[in-house]
Parts: structure tokens; sequence; C-alpha cells
């Protein structure tokens, strides 16, 4: 599973917010995140553009660590 690294996160309700701006991706499912690690891992059922990640994680207020 692909897995992002993501700034900000702190609690379930974090966690709760970039699972769903990752599930709104066609092409995403089976989000998990880690707090402890600050990422995100996902399936993705077609390639999906790192940019369209990104965008997803910082309208929410997050910041995808490179």
């Amino acid at each position: 599973m692909p897995t992002i690294q993501i700034k900000g996160m702190r609690c379930g309700h974090c966690a709760a917010s970039v699972t769903s701006a990752l599930q709104a991706i066609d092409g995403i499912s089976e989000v998990k995140i880690s707090l402890e690690k600050n990422e995100a891992s996902f399936k993705q059922s077609q390639e999906v553009p790192i940019s369209t990640l990104k965008n997803a994680i910082t309208a929410i207020g997050f910041e995808v660590v490179d």
C-alpha cells in the first residue's frame, strides 16, 4: 500500500478528516491513518498523481511531507 507522510495530524478528528479527504478521491480506498507515524496508507485502484493527494490534504489544513 502506498504511504504518504502528513504533518499536523494530532488526534482522531484529524485522522477522520484526512481519511474523508483521501477517500473522496477517485481510485483511493481503504485509508489507514497512523498518528504515531504521521502517515496515511491507502489502496489505489488506479494511479493517482501525488499532486492530487497533496491538494486534498492541504485543502483541509495539513501538509504532505516529501
